[in-house]
């Protein structure tokens, strides 16, 4: 199944939903104890291991973090080629104040946002889905 590239159809049916729970960004030894099933996601960068975990794991394996996170699911199957929907999503955001740490995955992209901010951040959503789902009025 290939994934969607039309800026337009990505942002009328990206449905962001929130995901129960709350997260964080860690670092760790590349060599670490941390199983792949308790991860959220991983990035090797050079000065170590980037985790993104539940923060009752990271509590559990005394990791540190400064930044608790809601993440929240684009449910619109995007192709790792699309052009401007993280930036579109990003515009959003940043007229709100909301930061905003985005992971494209195969089929969808996840955004996490201060957890304070989660429903500010999915009312901007809604409104840019809603702002692009709506047909476009003017002179015919």
């Amino acid at each position: 199944m290939t994934g969607e590239t039309n800026l337009k159809q990505l942002l009328a049916n990206m449905h962001p939903v929130l995901n129960a729970g709350e997260f964080v960004f860690c670092t760790a030894p590349l060599d670490s104890a941390i199983r792949a099933a308790e991860t959220l996601g991983s990035f090797r960068e050079a000065e170590g291991l980037t985790l993104i975990l539940t923060r009752e794991i990271a509590d559990a394996h005394g990791l540190a973090y400064e930044y608790v996170a809601a993440w929240i699911t684009l449910n619109v199957h995007s192709s790792l080629a699309a052009v401007g929907l993280t930036a579109a999503v990003a515009t959003a955001l940043t007229r709100e104040g909301i930061s905003c740490n985005v992971v494209a995955a195969y089929y969808h992209d996840h955004l996490f946002v201060a957890q304070a901010d989660a429903e500010r951040a999915l009312a901007a959503l809604r409104a840019l889905l809603a702002e692009a789902a709506a047909p476009l009025v003017g002179p015919h």
